[in-house]
């Protein structure tokens, strides 16, 4: 390709050149090049040195350009994923980060569970107030308040279409809400005793189960609004009941100290896991994702190829841990130490290999299962943090706690 330079160019790059070639002993050469260059004289100083001075500035240059490049095309990389580029995390990867992306607040006492609906951007807390709220989670908007029960609203949750919303106070009634259109409470579910702590649909969502102060787990029908079934053993207050995601089981969890797994056909408890020192406040199953992390951690402390086939559950306690058990074979296999106050929450990445923890310690901690450690701790709210929910397909996790607000974190 040939360079057009002017004819001032062209001269002083021809005596650059015939400088440099004087300067270093080429004489035949320089003579020869004088003389086709039409180069009549001596070389005028100031051109001494002027060629190997462009030579490396040129590289300088060429090396700073490289450096430019891989930076823009880092930020452009940055920008699509709109999170810092680390090429080893997929999403399966991606924790909840600081700064929180939204803090909502509205609801004028503290906020008791905090959940994502199963479709739509949207969330939904609970609170003392005896309200229920409904936010935008991306737009972080508010939407509508829910209200009908008259005391504190202890627990949410949604059926797997999402058309459907249940929800238990301490006034002792279960309420079931359309979440489709009129955003009405629709039924309205009474025969616990005491207060009514914990709700949750059974995966078919033509049932619902709950627990109660009154020691007691019952089983609702959903379309009768009738209770068909009572499960009784606990000797304290019931804190929570989770469904198995096969539906076949129950877990519940209580401040007798125990978790009890119960058969859902027959009523019996098929399990009681015994090793927490106070109250358990929380329990969660852990997705099938989870099952390898969990297999390795345990692999690693008893050095044989561990192969427990689950299914798995965590509970958090006010005794400051968080235990992983073995449902099948009633143990505990990992135990996870680091918060400094009661445990109120737990949740597991969809991806598996992290577990999300709430505490009364003001954090939010991110664990690593396969190693068993604290990987990051959120200071997330200025009170106790009381409820959290890990979204199932974005890349966000809300937040409840006792200082009134809900708070959005994105995952990157």
């Amino acid at each position: 390709m040939k360079m057009v330079l002017s004819q001032r160019q062209r001269e002083e790059l021809n005596k650059a050149i015939a400088d440099y070639l004087n300067s270093n002993g080429y004489k035949d050469a320089l003579q020869a090049f004088k003389k086709e260059a039409d180069m009549p004289g001596e070389v005028d100083r100031k051109f001494g040195g002027l060629l190997e001075k462009k030579w490396t500035a040129v590289i300088r240059l060429q090396k700073k350009v490289m450096e430019l490049e891989t930076k823009l095309s880092e930020a452009e990389k940055e920008y699509i994923e709109g999170a810092p580029t680390r090429g080893k995390r997929c999403p399966s990867e991606w924790i909840p980060r600081p700064p929180e992306k939204f803090s909502l607040s509205g609801h004028r006492a503290p906020v008791t569970r905090v959940i994502f609906h199963p479709l739509f951007s949207v969330m939904v807390s609970a609170s003392e107030d005896a309200t229920i709220k409904v936010w935008d989670f991306e737009s972080g908007e508010y939407e509508r308040t829910l209200k009908g029960h008259t005391d504190s609203i202890q627990d949410i949750a949604f059926d797997s279409t999402g058309k459907t919303l249940v929800s238990c106070s301490a006034d002792m009634s279960i309420k079931l809400w359309d979440f489709q259109q009129t955003f009405d409470c629709v039924r309205t579910m009474l025969g616990h005793d005491h207060n009514v702590s914990s709700v949750a649909f059974m995966p078919a969502g033509d049932f619902v189960v709950s627990a109660s102060r009154d020691k007691t787990i019952k089983m609702w029908d959903v379309t009768t609004g009738y209770s068909v079934r009572t499960f009784v053993g606990h000797r304290e207050w019931v804190r929570m009941v989770r469904p198995s995601p096969d539906g076949l089981m129950l877990a519940s969890c209580s401040n007798d100290q125990t978790v009890r797994v119960w058969l859902v056909s027959t009523r019996e408890c098929r399990a009681e896991l015994r090793a927490h020192e106070h109250v358990i406040e929380c329990i969660a199953w852990a997705p099938e994702s989870a099952s390898s992390a969990i297999n390795e951690a345990v692999g690693s402390t008893d050095n044989r190829k561990a192969s427990h086939t689950g299914p798995f559950l965590v509970s958090g306690s006010r005794d400051k841990t968080i235990r992983i058990w073995d449902v099948t074979a009633a143990v505990c296999l990992i135990l996870l130490q680091g918060h400094d106050n009661w445990v109120r929450g737990v949740v597991f990445h969809p991806g598996g290999k992290f577990l999300v923890s709430a505490s009364d310690d003001k954090t939010l901690r991110v664990w690593d299962l396969r190693n068993k450690r604290c990987m990051k701790v959120i200071n997330a709210h200025k009170h106790f943090c009381t409820s959290l929910d890990f979204h199932r397909s974005h890349p966000y996790v809300i937040s409840g706690s006792v200082d009134q607000t809900v708070k959005v974190w994105e995952c990157r």
